[in-house]
């Protein structure tokens, strides 16, 4: 009889430093009963990659786990995968930080589990064919990426259930496809079905059923615990098939040592299909959906996945300046390595690297606070590494829009500042408490927010016969109150941002991003020039009534011990009397612990006719007092976005915009100072 080898895997991953109780969560509900489970069959065979961190935390506050992992281990079940050990997105970071990241993974499982990993896991199945080199260097034999990899390079599925062959430069490497339909039938179709869909790979000798999945689909995501495990799903799957002679279930790793390649295969730049629709634009993706719908369900599988495709991972940092500052920032810190040394520099410089604030998708990712402060800390230990004793001011153009980023260094902060995006600030960093006060979110459009601006659910709900539907088939009830959460900003929600309006400023338009703007200052460039002793921005711009009145815009950022003082000066030629608003967007670890002025800060407010914004941060006990030279009126809300989650939507607060509003005519000139100070 012919067999079907069964390549079962699953992948394990938590943001680096995420919330204690989601990693007890994660182990309570799936990673602990689904290794009990296994270990009830231990001639079941899988494969397994846990990120290094993540390992670390079960072996320290879950050892009963680890201990069931490392029998499992010993005893032959289990083939354990490699990859960067703190899970970052390996094409992303630079090749040595991508070798070093790898061994630290390897030289962690040799020790704990006496494995050599031959297979590495691709961190969101994103590939580059220039990762060959580094992989085969690490002494890296095969990798698991999705079948639509290979039908992006015009392989059809049929001939997909084996391996293939790629080269770099004459470096080898085994590319695994991973079947999309057993991706969607493990663990959400009745145990029968999902047999049906592992034995029709049984095409031909040799011919193997690949699945390599998040673990945390058995278990963490909704309504999997209950149908995996206390329904007895996995229990009855294992059973099924190990009952089977049709089905051998084999490691990725005898496979590959036992069987020949299909033949070979150079595969574009990817990832899977869901990831490519998530890094276009928000208008690109509902077009990208409207030819789907275009062209068929049926057709579209069959033949348009070939052709139809969305973006590249890399994406996501056109589609979020947000992301593409971390990530350049990296860039910038891991060049610096030989200079700083190696140690705790090193340690954060990896953890830094790790994906989960970099992109979004169906979970949070690059949405939620707490993972990009994570990074800022990382990010912001480095730099104190670097600039320990120091107070510079330097310049860099990182982020490859060819204009300066200049960065002030002084004893309690660092402040960051682009001349793209109006000399702003863009970084606001406690040297002490590593904790970035300018880490805010911008309100942007999403493909998803159309189904809620439509109103009714996000999608029809699919009728699922003794199963459960997947996470990306979930429907999600909207009402009014969600709907009036979504509005888009038209600029970066930065600080030190110019605007020019007039009296009908108020907190509401300001709060609706609807205000009226005459100016060409908040989301231009800026030309820079700096001295150790101030940095300088100017504009030549204009004002639109909607004629344009010539203008110009010019400020000075001065070191001091405490923080920065500041000089802003407007000119033009017109001569009615307006508003020009001072806007900065501070965020918080907790926004329940701050008082504004005085008082406990509310979702909005106002201070009339102050020299001063006070901010008692009663997290980390600093003060951040930002005086100004002549009185205005002071407006604030509560910067919210909507995003999608594995849950539905979450509405996250990503800061606190405030607005310095000061009536002029024709000129104005304010000086101050932005100060932290202890509590």
């Amino acid at each position: 009889m012919a067999k079907t080898s069964l390549l079962f895997g699953i992948h394990m991953h938590q943001p680096v430093d995420n919330f204690r109780w989601v990693i007890d969560h994660a182990v309570e509900v799936c990673y602990k009963p689904f290794f009990e489970v296994a270990s009830q069959y231990p001639q079941f065979r899988f494969s397994l990659h846990c990120s290094g961190w993540l390992m670390e935390q079960i072996a320290q506050f879950h050892p009963e786990v680890y201990a069931l992992i490392k029998t499992l281990v010993e005893g032959g079940s289990i083939e354990l995968f490699g990859a960067g050990y703190y899970e970052p997105i390996l094409s992303t970071i630079p090749s040595r930080d991508r070798i070093a990241q790898i061994e630290r993974l390897n030289k962690s499982i040799r020790s704990g589990f006496s494995q050599t990993p031959k297979g590495v896991w691709l961190t969101e199945r994103v590939w580059e064919s220039s990762l060959i080199r580094d992989l085969y260097r690490c002494g890296i034999e095969y990798t698991v990426m999705d079948d639509y990899h290979f039908q992006c390079a015009g392989f059809d599925e049929a001939v997909l259930d084996g391996y293939y062959m790629s080269e770099e430069g004459g470096e080898k490497l085994g590319l695994f496809p991973i079947s999309k339909k057993l991706r969607y039938a493990l663990p959400f179709l009745n145990v029968n079905k999902a047999i049906e869909a592992i034995t029709s790979y049984c095409r031909e000798n040799d011919s193997a059923a690949i699945i390599f999945d998040d673990a945390e689909k058995f278990g963490m995501w909704p309504g999997t615990y209950e149908w995996v495990y206390e329904k007895g799903w996995l229990v009855r799957f294992i059973e099924a098939v190990l009952a089977d002679p049709s089905i051998e279930p084999m490691h990725y790793g005898e496979y590959f040592r036992t069987r020949r390649p299909r033949g070979i295969a150079y595969l574009p730049n990817t990832s899977y299909y869901e990831m490519g629709e998530w890094s276009l634009r928000a208008d690109d993706a509902l077009k990208l959906e409207e030819f789907k719908q275009e062209m068929g369900h049926q057709r579209y599988e069959e033949e348009g996945v070939k052709f139809l495709k969305g973006g590249i991972w890399k994406n996501f940092f056109v589609k979020y300046p947000e992301s593409n500052r971390l990530h350049k920032r990296m860039l910038e810190l891991s060049a610096q390595r030989e200079t700083v040394g190696e140690g705790e520099f090193d340690i954060n410089l990896y953890k830094l690297q790790t994906n989960d604030p970099l992109w979004h998708g169906v979970f949070g990712g690059l949405y939620l606070p707490n993972l990009r402060d994570n990074a800022y800390r990382y990010l912001i230990r480095c730099e104190d590494i670097r600039y320990r004793g120091k107070q510079v001011v330097v310049s860099d153009q990182n982020e490859l829009d060819g204009y300066d980023k200049v960065k002030i260094v002084v004893p309690k902060v660092i402040f960051r500042f682009d001349a793209a995006y109006g000399g702003q600030m863009v970084e606001f960093d406690s040297r002490q408490e590593c904790f970035n006060w300018q880490n805010t979110l911008t309100r942007r459009k999403e493909a998803y927010h159309r189904q809620i601006l439509e109103g009714g659910k996000t999608q029809e709900a699919r009728a699922v016969e003794d199963g459960i539907d997947t996470i990306h088939n979930m429907a999600v009830e909207i009402d009014d109150s969600i709907r009036e959460t979504v509005i888009y900003d038209w600029y970066l929600k930065n600080s030190f941002i110019d605007h020019i309006s007039d009296g009908s400023f108020d907190l509401q338009r300001f709060k609706r991003c609807d205000f009226r703007e005459y100016g060409d200052f908040a989301n231009q460039p800026f030309e820079a020039g700096y001295t150790q002793e101030k940095v300088t921005f100017s504009r030549d711009g204009g004002l639109y009534f909607p004629e344009k009145a010539f203008a110009r815009l010019e400020k000075h950022y001065i070191p001091s011990v405490e923080g920065i003082g500041f000089e802003i000066t407007f000119s033009t030629d017109d001569e009615r009397v307006l508003n020009y608003v001072l806007e900065h967007n501070f965020h918080f670890a907790d926004y329940k612990a701050l008082r504004i002025n005085g008082a406990d800060a509310e979702e909005e407010g106002m201070s009339v006719q102050t020299d001063r914004l006070e901010i008692i941060d009663g997290y980390l006990n600093k003060r951040l007092l930002l005086r100004f030279s002549q009185p205005c009126d002071i407006y604030y809300f509560s910067l919210k976005t909507l995003s999608q989650s594995e849950k539905g939507f979450d509405l996250s607060t990503q800061g606190i915009s405030f607005a310095a509003v000061f009536a002029f005519s024709k000129t104005i000139s304010i000086r101050g100072e932005l100060e932290v100070f202890d509590v």
